[in-house]
């Protein structure tokens, strides 16, 4: 089991204003910021931190990982569609539009620093 995800910035202003903004859309809020991170969690649980932006330990540029991909499962096309329009409108790449892919429904975009984020919500057959 997963307990959290963790992604390298090298601009974390940057990242918590994109986050702060995209996740917003998906109901996870910032519930912790320091110097070196920022944590998100559900809203109705804020001790429940689920994702983190950071700046890397070692000090070296963060990188994206090639074939990385951190997704969010939310309850909706509708959360689908609003993340990606807010992530793109924040700066985000397209990496594929909303839409239907192996039977479900997606949409995938890269942040800021590269790292390759989607949303999905699985749909009734």
């Amino acid at each position: 089991m997963i307990g959290f995800v963790m992604v390298g910035t090298n601009s974390l202003n940057s990242a918590i204003n994109f986050y702060d903004k995209l996740l917003q859309t998906i109901d996870l809020k910032r519930a912790v910021t320091n110097q070196k991170y920022a944590g998100y969690s559900p809203v109705d649980k804020p001790k429940s931190i689920e994702f983190y932006v950071t700046n890397p330990v070692n000090k070296r540029i963060a990188t994206f990982g090639n074939g990385s991909q951190i997704s969010f499962l939310v309850n909706s096309k509708q959360a689908v569609n609003k993340f990606y329009e807010i992530g793109i409108k924040l700066g985000g790449k397209d990496e594929g539009a909303p839409g239907v892919r192996h039977g479900d429904y997606y949409c995938y975009l890269r942040d800021l620093d590269g790292n390759k984020i989607s949303a999905f919500t699985l749909l009734k057959n």
